[in-house]
């Protein structure tokens, strides 16, 4: 998909109509350095925009409207009206309607993804309990856009500036983590770690550390036999097939943030949901974004959910929802120089003889004076 001045079209969902979502594209699409990085298409209805626009009166959103998504215009902040349709909005309030209008953006904005209208998708907050209906019948944002786009695994990966950190287990109830780690799926989610850290950030030799499941990473087999009979063998036979990547573990979870290890990796792979999202969201100060890797399109979101303690108040902090969008946007450009870097193997050597032959002549230069 080409757009005009390289900017990618960026779709984004609006999320449980009586959370903080509408609101924060609000804020963020007000930010005048959106039209310079991407070109934005929010899937929603002018009535629901409006209605949070009083809100924030002290922001001043201008748009287009349209229903053909091949007539975008790269200057503008495009709005595709999802519903005509008169509804109650209440913020702050979990119901059936909230959830139900969430989902008809979300759909909307998943189609126009997998048929390549738009490049990227952000998506603001929904939530699990009013949100799953016949038509959608799945738990949250990642399953469904496994499901759209056929993938056989993915990989929920939290990211703040150079700091990422992927999840074996996701939303599973603790007393049924350990029931879900076995050498197979960690191996998968190693494998979707290392190609999303190489295609997606642009790391060639990536480096990767693994967390343990239980308490000091099970010290030796005396709190628990999980690292000793599932992890350690995991990251092994990973390692054996997987020569451009470095990993390391298992490490004990609760040393290995406090000491800073993190900071020595490309990204880390934690067991399960709070195990790795405390720390994140500890130490990315609200800038977190929630990346899914393993998709064949690019889906980002902000790192918090709908909030709806504080929906409808002016209250919302934008900056993980505008993190969202500039994360998005990156890991497009990523994929699209790794895609034109690989597509020519001539190419590349070329290049590389290029640049050793300015190098030399650099060289040469340097020396003749």
């Amino acid at each position: 998909m080409q757009h005009p001045a390289n900017k990618p079209v960026i779709g984004i969902s609006c999320g449980d109509i009586n959370g903080i979502g509408t609101e924060l594209i609000i804020k963020s699409l007000s930010d005048a350095r959106m039209l310079e990085i991407c070109t934005p298409v929010v899937f929603a209805s002018n009535k629901l925009i409006n209605f949070y626009r009083k809100s924030v009166p002290e922001l001043n959103l201008n748009y287009q409207n349209t229903k053909d998504l091949s007539r975008i215009s790269p200057k503008q902040i495009t709005l595709v009206n999802c519903w005509e349709e008169e509804i109650a909005i209440a913020p702050g309030t979990l119901n059936e309607l909230g959830g139900q209008y969430g989902i008809k953006s979300l759909l909307a904005a998943g189609t126009a993804l997998k048929e390549k209208k738009i490049d990227g998708l952000v998506t603001a907050p929904i939530h699990k309990k009013n949100s799953q209906t016949a038509e959608f019948n799945f738990t949250g944002h990642t399953p469904y856009l496994k499901n759209l786009f056929g993938a056989k695994d993915v990989l929920m990966l939290m990211v703040a500036d150079n700091m990422r950190v992927g999840l074996v287990t996701e939303h599973v109830p603790v007393a049924e983590i350990a029931k879900f780690i076995s050498k197979e799926i960690i191996i998968s989610k190693l494998q979707l770690l290392k190609e999303s850290l190489q295609k997606d950030f642009g790391i060639d030799k990536p480096k990767i550390a693994v967390l343990g499941l239980n308490p000091h990473a099970g010290d030796e087999g005396l709190v628990g036999k999980e690292e000793e009979q599932i992890i350690r063998p995991a990251i092994k036979d990973f390692k054996q097939s997987n020569g451009n990547v470095i990993v390391f573990g298992p490490y004990s979870a609760d040393a290995f943030f406090a000491r800073g290890q993190h900071e020595k990796f490309d990204a880390v792979l934690a067991m399960y949901h709070d195990q790795g999202l405390i720390p994140f969201k500890s130490l990315a100060l609200g800038n977190g974004v929630n990346f899914t890797a393993g998709l064949s399109g690019v889906r980002t979101s902000p790192d918090h959910g709908t909030a709806f303690d504080i929906a409808g108040k002016n209250k919302a902090d934008e900056t993980s929802f505008t993190a969202a969008i500039f994360a998005c946007a990156d890991i497009i450009r990523k994929r699209q120089e790794w895609e034109e870097y690989h597509r020519n193997p001539l190419k590349r050597m070329k290049d590389k003889f290029l640049a050793n032959a300015e190098d030399e002549k650099i060289d040469i230069e340097l020396e003749g004076n």
